[in-house]
Formats: C-alpha cells, sequence, structure tokens
C-alpha cells in the first residue's frame, strides 16, 4: 500500500483461529476502503499465526501479520506492539472474537476529521452469540444518544468512569506516540487504564450514537475470558492495581474531582461483580480477597457511600470491617435484590442492618450509623406476607436410601414473626424450566419453632419417592419452602451459604426412564440456591445428544419452539384483542352484568365502589364483577372478581349490559353496541388535562383520531362542577348529551360528614378502616392528613419533601398526621415517628380519611375539591410550584388566587402556619374562600349522586 492509510485496525488473537478470518472480514468490508488491518498474533498454540499468515498473503496491501516471540498472558502487550507497526492517521483496536459493525471505520473518521479529536468514541453492542435469538444489550447507551465534542473528559466523569473499553474508540496515531500511550503488560484489566490515559491526554473528545463495534459474548464458553476468571485471586488482585494507577494518574493530571465519580462506580460495580462470588469461595480465598479489597475501600471518599444504593454501601463497609457474619448475609441481598437478610435492629427509631459497629466512637459510629441504616427500603413498614425473608441451609444430610435430611434458619428481620405466632410450613420441589412445570411436590416440614431472631426448621425429603421427573427436558429441580404464620404465607427459598455444604447423589425414578439418569445430586444455582440435577447415564447422554442432533431431535425441538412460539402468541394482548372481538363480543349480551372497574384495578375505590354500594343497599337483582390489579385482598366478596386482561375479563366486558369505572378500561377494547359506559371519572381538574396538554396538541392527526376513539365510548360522564364541563368535558371533546351533572357518587360520605357528629364520626370512621395506629389516637389530638399529587422521580418511592421526623417532634403532642402518597408512588416512613405519622397509602378508598382528617395539607391534588365539601381547614404546601405549573402541563386556574387556605412555599412557613393559629382559627378566616371554592368545583356535590345513577339507570333491576 504505497498511500498512507486513513485507518489502521490492529486485530490481536490468541489461539482463536476459527474466529479470526470473521474479525478480519469486518475489517476489509468495511465501507471505507482506506483502511488497513495489522494483526498481531500473541505466540499462539494452534493455528491462529497461519491463520493470519494466510489472510496477509491474500491481501498483501491490505493485511500485514506478525507475531510475538513468547506469550505475553494478555492483550497489552499485542496491542502495544500493533501500534508500532500501524501506518494509518488513525488506529482501531479489534479483538479477534469480535468485529466492527460495516460503517465503523467511515463514521469514527468523520467525527474526528469534522471535530479534530484526539480520541472518538461509539457506541459498543453485546452480542450474546450463544443464545438463540443473539440478544443484543448496548454498552452504556446513555452516552451515546448524540453526537458531542468535548474539550476535556471532566465534562462528561460518566465516560471515564463507565465506558473503560479501548475498542470501541477510534485514536490519532500521532496522540498515541507522542504522547507515549501505551497498555500496561504484564497484568489484566489494562482496558481500563489504557482508556483512563487517553481520555485524561486527549485535547478534544467526540462521541457519536453510531454502532461501531459488535462485542461477541459466549456466556457458556468453557474457556472464561481473563476478566471473568473471578475465582481466581490474581483477576482481583490485578483489578485493584489497575484501580491504583488510575487513581494516581488522575491525581497527576490534576483531575482529581473525576476519582469520586470513580468511587462511586467501583462501589456499585466493581465490588459488586467480586461480592456476588464470595458465597461459592472457601476461607482462604475470602480473607486474601477481604485484605486486597480493604486497603483499597480505605481510599474512597466516604461521601461516596450516599451515591450508592443502601446494600451496596452495607456490603462495602461490612467488607472493610471484616465482618463476616454479617457480610454473608448482605451479599445474599446484593445478589437476590428483593430479599431480606438480616434480623435488623431498630434503635432510636432507625432500621440498621445489623448493631454491631453502631456504638464505636466517634466519628467512626457516626460513618457506621450512616451507612448501615437501611430505613429507607421500607423493611420495618411490610407484613410476613409482603417478605422475602433469607432461608439458610443449615444442615444437608443423606439419611437412608434416597432420602436427605434438610434444615435451616428463615431470618425473622425486627420479630415480624411474633413468639406466640401458629407456625406451619412445607417443601416444594418443582421443574425449573416452566414450560414443561406439569406436577409439583410438597413435603411437609415436621419440625418447626421461633427461635429469637430466626425461624429454625427440619424436613425429612424421601427423594426417591418425592421427585419423579420426565427426565432430559426438566433435569433441574429447584425447591422453596412455604412458612405459614397465623394464616399468611411467605415463601422463600433455600440458600447455601458455605460451598461444599450439600454433595452426593441421591436415587430417582423418572417417568420416561431409567436411561436419562436415575440419580440427581444436589447443586447451587448462580443467586445461591439449593437445587436438584438430574445427573444423566454417561452412554445415555451419548445417545439422546446424538439423537437430538439428529432429524428426530431437530424435528423435536421445532415442534416445541413452533408450540411455545403459538402458545406465547395466543396468550399476546394481540391474540387476546382479536378473541375480544372476534369470539367474546360475539357471544349474546349478558342481562344485568355490571363490570366494576377503579384506578386501572388497583383499587377497590371511588365512585364505582359507590355506585357498587348503593345498588348492594337497594337490593337490585344483577350481576357484578369487579377487575382487580395484583392480589384481590380489599374487593367485595359479593362479586366476581377477575384479574384485569385474563380471559374473563375479558368476556365479561364483551357481554356486559354496563362498565362502570373511574379512569378507562383497555384502549384497545371497543365497546359492543347495547353496552353502557359510565365513566365516573376520578376528580376535577387542576391540570390540564387530554387534548389540552401540550404533548397531545403534538400528536398526528392519526394518533389523535385513536385516542378520541376511545372517549367517545364514553355513554355518560358524571360532571360535579361546570368547572368540570369547561375543562374535563372540552379537554375530551364530550357531546352535551354525554354529560350527566349528578356530582361524584364517591363525595356521598363527604357531605353526609359536614353534618354528622365529629366525635360519633371519628369513632365509626376508625373502625371502618381497620388501622391500629389510627385506632389508637387519643381523642384530644387531631388529625393531619398529607395527600400530595403524583410526582415522577424515575422510582415508585416517594420522598417526603419536608422532614417528617422534626415534624412528629415538633406537632406530635397535637396532631397525628396521616400521609396519603399517590397510588403510583410509594412512602417509607422512619418507626421513630409510629405513633405520630401513620401511612395510609395502602387503604384502597381515601373517602373515610378524608371525612376522618380534622384538616387538609395538600398541594395539587384533586383531593382539594372533595375535601372542600367537609368545610375544614386547608393548607396548600406548593413548594415546586412555578416548576409543577411553568414546566408541566399547564394549570386551569391560578391554585395561588383561589386557594381557600394558606399558601406555604417551604418547610419552614408550613411548620409557621401550624404553629401560629389553631385549625378553628383557620376554619373562621377561610371560611368564605372555601364556600367560593366549593360552589365552583362542586356545585352539584349534593350527597344523592349514587342514588341519583341507581335511580336513573337500575331502578327496573329492584327485586319484585
Amino acid at each position: 500500500m504505497d498511500q498512507r492509510p486513513a485507518v489502521s485496525v490492529v486485530v490481536i488473537v490468541y489461539n482463536d483461529e476459527a474466529r479470526l478470518p470473521t474479525a478480519v472480514r469486518s475489517v476489509l468490508e468495511q465501507t471505507l476502503r482506506s483502511v488497513e488491518v495489522v494483526i498481531v498474533d500473541d505466540h499462539s498454540t494452534d493455528g491462529s499465526y497461519e491463520v493470519a499468515a494466510r489472510l496477509a498473503a491474500e491481501h498483501p496491501d491490505r493485511v500485514r501479520a506478525y507475531r510475538l516471540p513468547e506469550n505475553s498472558g494478555g492483550c497489552g502487550a499485542p496491542r502495544n506492539a500493533g501500534i508500532r507497526e500501524t501506518r494509518g492517521e488513525y488506529v482501531v483496536f479489534l479483538d479477534s472474537d469480535d468485529v466492527l459493525e460495516r460503517n465503523a471505520c467511515r463514521n469514527l473518521l468523520e467525527a474526528a476529521e469534522s471535530t479534530g479529536a484526539d480520541l472518538v468514541s461509539g457506541l459498543c453492542v453485546r452480542v450474546h452469540v450463544d443464545t438463540r435469538n443473539r440478544k443484543e444489550v448496548p454498552w452504556y447507551p446513555w452516552l451515546y444518544t448524540r453526537t458531542r465534542t468535548l474539550d476535556s473528559v471532566s465534562e462528561l466523569p460518566d465516560l471515564l468512569v463507565y465506558d473503560t473499553l479501548s475498542t470501541n474508540k477510534c485514536y490519532r496515531r500521532d496522540f498515541l506516540v507522542e504522547g507515549g500511550l501505551l497498555f500496561p503488560v504484564g497484568i489484566h484489566y489494562e482496558d481500563l487504564f489504557f482508556s483512563a490515559q487517553a481520555y485524561a491526554a486527549a485535547r478534544r473528545i467526540a462521541l457519536i450514537p453510531n454502532r461501531v463495534y459488535d462485542w461477541n459474548v459466549a456466556e457458556k464458553a468453557q474457556a472464561k475470558s481473563i476478566s471473568n476468571r473471578r475465582a481466581e485471586i490474581a483477576n482481583f488482585a490485578h483489578r485493584m492495581e489497575i484501580h491504583r494507577r488510575v487513581d494516581r494518574l488522575l491525581a497527576g493530571q490534576g483531575m482529581a474531582e473525576l476519582k469520586f465519580h470513580k468511587d462511586v462506580k467501583f462501589l456499585k460495580h466493581d465490588l459488586v461483580l467480586h461480592l456476588r462470588d464470595l458465597p461459592f469461595r472457601d476461607a482462604a480465598y475470602r480473607q486474601e480477597f477481604a485484605g486486597l479489597a480493604r486497603a483499597y475501600l480505605a481510599s474512597i471518599d466516604p461521601a461516596a457511600y450516599d451515591e450508592v444504593e443502601p446494600i451496596h454501601a452495607v456490603c462495602a463497609y461490612l467488607l472493610r470491617m471484616g465482618d463476616w457474619d454479617n457480610l454473608l448475609p448482605a451479599v445474599d441481598t446484593l445478589t437476590n435484590r428483593d430479599k431480606v437478610s438480616a434480623p435488623l435492629v431498630e434503635r432510636d427509631g432507625r432500621i440498621y442492618w445489623c448493631a454491631e459497629h453502631l456504638d464505636a466512637p466517634g466519628e467512626e459510629g457516626e460513618f457506621a450509623r450512616r451507612i448501615l441504616d437501611v430505613t429507607e427500603l421500607g423493611y420495618h413498614a411490610r407484613p410476613v406476607r409482603k417478605l422475602f425473608l433469607r432461608n439458610e441451609l443449615t444442615e444437608y444430610e443423606e439419611s437412608g436410601r434416597g432420602g436427605v435430611r434438610l434444615a435451616g434458619r428463615v431470618t425473622n428481620p425486627l420479630g415480624v414473626v411474633p413468639p406466640g405466632a401458629r407456625l406451619s410450613a412445607s417443601l416444594e420441589f418443582y421443574a425449573r424450566r416452566p414450560g414443561v412445570r406439569f406436577q409439583t411436590f410438597r413435603v411437609p416440614v415436621a419440625t418447626i419453632r421461633h427461635d429469637g431472631p430466626y425461624i429454625t426448621w427440619r424436613a425429612d425429603a424421601d427423594i426417591s419417592r418425592t421427585l419423579r421427573p420426565l427426565g432430559i427436558v426438566d433435569a433441574v429441580w429447584d425447591v422453596r419452602l412455604h412458612l405459614d404464620v397465623d394464616g399468611e404465607r411467605t415463601t422463600s427459598r433455600l440458600t447455601a451459604a458455605e460451598p461444599g455444604l450439600a454433595g452426593g447423589e441421591l436415587p430417582v425414578r423418572p417417568r420416561l426412564t431409567r436411561l436419562v439418569g436415575d440419580r440427581v445430586e444436589p447443586q447451587i444455582s448462580a443467586r445461591g440456591h439449593l437445587a436438584f440435577r438430574l445427573v444423566p447415564d454417561k452412554k445415555a447422554t451419548v445417545l439422546v445428544t446424538r439423537g437430538l442432533q439428529g432429524a428426530p431431535g431437530r424435528l423435536a425441538k421445532s415442534g416445541y419452539r413452533k408450540a411455545k412460539a403459538l402458545r406465547k402468541k395466543a396468550t399476546s394482548g394481540d391474540a387476546k384483542i382479536r378473541l375480544y372481538r372476534e369470539v367474546f363480543q360475539r357471544m349474546p349480551k349478558q342481562r344485568r352484568l355490571v363490570v366494576f372497574e377503579s384506578h386501572l384495578g388497583r383499587q377497590y375505590s371511588d365512585s364505582p365502589r359507590a355506585i357498587y354500594e348503593e345498588m348492594r343497599r337497594q337490593g337490585l337483582d344483577f350481576e357484578a364483577v369487579w377487575s382487580y390489579t395484583g392480589r384481590p385482598e380489599g374487593f367485595p366478596a359479593d362479586a366476581t372478581l377477575v384479574r384485569r386482561w385474563s380471559l374473563p375479563y375479558l368476556r365479561a366486558l364483551a357481554r356486559a349490559e354496563f362498565w362502570i369505572d373511574n379512569q378507562s378500561f383497555p384502549l384497545k377494547l371497543t365497546k359492543r353496541p347495547g353496552t353502557t359506559y359510565l365513566q365516573t371519572w376520578h376528580g376535577s381538574a387542576l391540570k390540564r388535562m387530554g387534548f389540552d396538554e401540550p404533548g397531545w396538541k403534538l400528536k398526528s392527526r392519526a394518533e389523535q383520531a385513536e385516542q378520541q376513539r376511545t372517549l367517545d365510548r364514553f355513554d355518560h360522564f358524571l360532571i360535579r362542577s361546570e368547572h368540570d364541563v369547561r375543562t374535563l368535558a372540552k379537554a375530551f371533546r364530550l357531546r352535551e348529551k354525554v354529560l350527566l351533572r349528578v356530582g361524584y357518587p364517591r363525595n356521598d360520605a363527604l357531605v353526609r360528614a359536614r353534618e354528622t357528629d365529629r366525635a360519633d364520626q371519628r369513632a365509626r370512621l376508625t373502625a371502618e378502616l381497620g388501622i391500629p395506629e389510627i385506632s389508637a389516637i387519643p381523642a384530644d389530638k387531631k388529625v393531619l392528613l398529607y395527600a400530595p399529587t403524583f410526582r415522577h422521580q424515575g422510582q415508585r418511592r416517594f420522598a417526603l419533601p419536608f422532614d417528617v421526623e422534626r415534624f412528629a417532634e415538633t406537632f406530635g403532642d397535637e396532631y397525628v398526621l396521616l400521609v396519603r402518597a399517590h397510588y403510583l408512588n410509594h412512602v417509607v416512613l422512619p418507626p421513630s415517628v409510629r405513633g405520630r405519622v401513620v401511612d395510609v397509602s395502602d387503604h384502597h378508598d381515601v373517602t373515610p380519611v378524608l371525612a376522618l382528617a380534622d384538616a387538609l395539607i395538600t398541594d395539587y391534588s384533586s383531593v382539594m375539591f372533595d375535601y372542600a365539601l367537609l368545610d375544614r381547614p386547608m393548607f396548600f404546601f406548593t413548594y415546586d410550584y412555578e416548576e409543577y405549573v411553568h414546566e408541566g402541563r399547564g394549570t386551569y386556574f391560578d391554585l395561588l388566587e383561589r386557594a381557600p387556605g394558606p399558601i406555604v412555599r417551604t418547610e419552614e412557613e408550613l411548620h409557621a402556619v401550624l404553629r401560629d393559629s389553631s385549625l378553628d382559627e383557620q376554619t373562621l378566616k377561610y371560611a368564605a374562600a372555601r364556600d367560593r371554592f366549593t360552589a365552583a368545583f362542586g356545585e352539584y356535590d349534593k350527597g344523592t349522586a349514587a342514588r341519583s345513577v341507581v335511580d336513573q339507570f337500575f331502578s327496573e333491576w329492584r327485586r319484585k
């Protein structure tokens, strides 16, 4: 090649003769022709160099091949050798088992030349080649959402912290040579250090959103890549040394501020990779690992612990302290994120992972309490049925032919299982592959007892009689324990915390034939749980394997895949919609069948509930169906309950005479002629809705038409004020004849409550709610309700905008605060506020909670319109008003002008208004404003809405 190539691609290879040609071909077939290939063989023992030499001979003007005199044991030496041999203006690195995207060199080169960047980086995609569909996972794609140019990596620290690959990048050769940038030799994780050098030295960095590199990943490969050999302690030692080198580099380059970002990533990624393997390692490995880790953890900025998830911080801290008794359970939670692995401890109103270290003197004790505080995880607020508990296997012993004795201890966090609870349990064995899970087998647990921070158990299982696999297709069987506590069930897996605890083989009788295997052996899953694997007969395995690879096997596998695909297709959303339209809607309509739904099936609440209960109160003759999502607890026992989107749900909707809901039945389900849809809706509007939302105005005509078709399903839309007519009705483009000016049935109870004696009402409501903390509220304390609107924070947990512990300390003698998060949010209260602040978010119906409250604190929630009917004080905590109004959807009116109560913008202002005036004073001060507010937004709420709806539509169903 006489002319200097634009790009040189260095391809390194070691014992990979089969895949090398594919990698080289991906370079030769680039759309950019001015590309050369420099192959460097790391002294392979197979035919890799001969293949490289042949490729060079076939393409003498584009491919050159070199061989190192001895194997270097890593990627650094061959890449450095490749850099020396390149002739291009730019250099790209490629591993022999990966490929370049066809336009990679062109896109990288164009970005480099147009920006003058020393380094250009593009999107890498991990391709899982041993999956049937070659699953693709982009590598940190948020870094590559758009083209951007950086004058320093400090402008985007995540680039240095996360994208540490050398292979999805293009480097100006002079930049590498003049800067002396080389890969470290004789140590693994060389990419991490080389990339850090390049990022730190580059005067300009360009990022492009184009896919440039396919990283082929073979999870089932017999020979693990160097970086994945985590069972070797040297692997971790190399990682620690590379991290130390990068830290020194950043400090030397005056980029010490980047180390903090790197510390955060180390705690939540690098360290986690190795921590997850600890339960499978022996004591010697663990001790050596701990020594290496502790030395590096000492250099981590303590503030970095606050930037990671609590369990990441807990594990790192316990490792640093060498506390193995508490660390290994913490690692179990790290691997199984929802599992509660420690007994926990409550102290001073906070929940801690363990009691150890909390009493350390001075700053060390403060740091321990900060890190080990897991209050925000909300373990203390969950009943036993909602807890996934660690169940440590403590004994595994063969007992007679085919029998095994199992024993374990289930974590009892914070004594959620009380000493006097009725306990029973059973072990369940089930095939891991769901498609062949035709039968499960259960064994009763003979001994189970309360043992302080644990529930201990012991059971004898006759595996030879209990376990009856088919063979081949259900080779792996998992085990779980069902623990019943006073009638409530929690299910756990059996965790093998120590290597070598379970071993040996047990005889079984497969249902097909003993030739496929007549023994099982215990094995530990990747998540640390006990399972049993069918041990195949060696001769039978050869025959079976040969059969599976032959024509009959291919036919059987093809048939199985087709059947599986057909079943998936038959239960898909599109198939259900076709079934709904083509089958269910052609069935005869069922007279007096009414389908009720509230908040997309999440609750038994709101106006649909009020109408349903009025129909029952009047003794109407009808069949009621309620839809639910999740668990059916709390829904009426005298109705048929159907899971939302299930076939019974679709059949009921297709045949119903009436639909009644407050949000929307599935948008793609058309309503048949003759079915009446009563849309009760769920609140008057402050924020813009429907076609008034800015986002909907930008939709295409087709999208708007589709939305309108779903809204046109409403035969009647309940209205509680002319404000609803001007806002909701207009935004949904509803016709006048659809509007039903009767008020909200859910608010009938609030209108009645306004005229009811408060003392009698409070006793009745506390009994109705059935919440012990509410029942215990002293009569001399007032009840405040905090009910904010929905907040999208990237997670379901809602962070209260004020210090709830301070609130309880300040006002706990005078008030009890009820917190009602939006049903799409979730809030966790610390134990320190117990009895003074109560979470009522899980209670389906907000109406009795509103009626119980002596005053309301809200922001923009539509509960303000309902609560106004009670004529009680309201406080508006609008701490983010400008953001909510101007950066969100916008509002129909200015709340600051029309709020029937004080507006507060800060926590201090909220405290001041509660401290400086009584509720009675607030009642008098804002009486006129509340009257105006109620008249404007609740003029049709007269307390008769439910009866009016029932009389108008269902009166003929009264029993004769």
